[in-house]
């Protein structure tokens, strides 16, 4: 990992070392891609304040999220398919974020189940819950939460029907893969990746297969995920599931200044401004650009946090300076596990890490809570 110098080095070797169903899974965005690419654009257009001859020793990037200390202000966002960019996926990079002082979010659509996670991880982790049409599996959900004693509920609001993703669909994307000669074909080019997965029995949907009613095999939860958003998720819906999970309650998916008004109104500890990484609203404005816009909604009634388009150190400054609490890397990470496993996702840990802390000194500060927009150039 040493010759690892950015986040993009990482994104080349998980390209070669995963089956392309699966990169692809993790590198692609809803119909034309014009979200997703702005989501990482958006970020280039914003300047940095250079300052010199300032007292640059003794810098921290320690910050707290929800309450909770973090060794930096970011956390491992809730990705779906994780254990398929490498076996035990979310099992290595949970433990990856607990020896690096950061917040590990578990998605819904895991491979690996809430109980995985906690089996091999000492500290608590967050939970991120998708609402399905069966609402007693909801409810199991948020009580198997509970029980592994999870720290935060990440409650995503903007999947009430998928978006289209081209490159899901021409791949023919399931977990476990199916056996095509497309398939066969696409894992006997990544032999290491195929050893590894032999090595365990954790190929599908952990936290559904056997939880769900009805859903044992692949065919039966591909029939139920079909089925089961709900487009009819409300704000009300928020508040009852604030009240049966009775801890930290985060909302993601915020990219209006209306809905992080009502956002505030749910009594919610914190939101998390996101386009869902543009896998959702092709043409919706970049989560950075509207960052601003939301803080200045909300006027600090409710902590924001950043999700969407973070490649490095300096964009999760940029993110800071505008006012986010906390931000969130998802495809970093899925780059840094398909890579090298839990040793990957330490080291974009790392890039990220040395990038904000170099950035934060030649912008003339010191600890990573005091940035703001005094620190962004303001001649564009």
């Amino acid at each position: 990992m040493n010759d690892i110098l950015t986040i993009a080095d990482l994104k080349a070797r998980a390209k070669r070392r995963v089956p392309k169903m699966f990169f692809d899974y993790a590198d692609s965005g809803a119909y034309t891609e014009g979200t997703y690419r702005a989501n990482e654009e958006d970020f280039q257009k914003v300047k940095l304040r250079q300052r010199v001859l300032v007292d640059m020793t003794n810098r921290s990037l320690e910050s707290e999220m929800i309450g909770q200390k973090v060794s930096m202000p970011v956390a491992l966002a809730p990705t779906g398919l994780t254990g398929m960019q490498h076996a035990d996926g979310e099992m290595l990079a949970a433990q990856a974020a607990e020896e690096f002082g950061v917040p590990f979010t578990l998605s819904t659509m895991s491979i690996c189940s809430i109980e995985d996670i906690a089996s091999v991880t000492t500290k608590p982790f967050w939970f991120q819950l998708y609402v399905m049409q069966d609402r007693d599996f909801v409810i199991n959900l948020i009580e198997r939460a509970k029980a592994a004693k999870c720290s935060a509920l990440v409650l995503t609001l903007d999947l009430q029907i998928l978006g289209q993703r081209h490159k899901d669909i021409r791949n023919g994307l399931s977990a476990p893969p199916k056996f095509t000669p497309k398939h066969i074909w696409q894992m006997a080019t990544r032999p290491l990746w195929c050893m590894q997965m032999l090595g365990t029995k954790r190929r599908s949907f952990g936290n559904i297969v056997g939880h769900a009613k009805s859903v044992t095999d692949l065919t039966s939860l591909s029939v139920w995920t079909s089925e089961q958003f709900d487009p009819q998720l409300s704000w009300r819906d928020v508040a009852w599931i604030k009240e049966r999970w009775g801890g930290k309650l985060i909302l993601k998916g915020i990219l209006d200044e209306e809905d992080a008004r009502m956002a505030v109104s749910t009594g919610a500890d914190a939101m998390i401004v996101s386009n869902h990484g543009g896998r959702q609203l092709d043409g919706a404005p970049s989560s950075i650009s509207m960052l601003p816009r939301i803080v200045d909604a909300v006027g600090g009634d409710i902590e924001v946090h950043l999700d969407g388009g973070i490649r490095s150190g300096q964009d999760v400054l940029k993110a800071l300076c505008y006012g986010a609490k906390g931000t969130y890397i998802g495809r970093p990470f899925l780059y840094g596990l398909g890579a090298g496993g839990k040793a990957g996702v330490t080291r974009a840990l790392e890039i990220i890490r040395k990038e904000l802390d170099i950035t934060m000194a030649l912008c003339g500060e010191r600890d990573v809570r005091n940035l703001s927009r005094r620190n962004l150039h303001q001649g564009n």
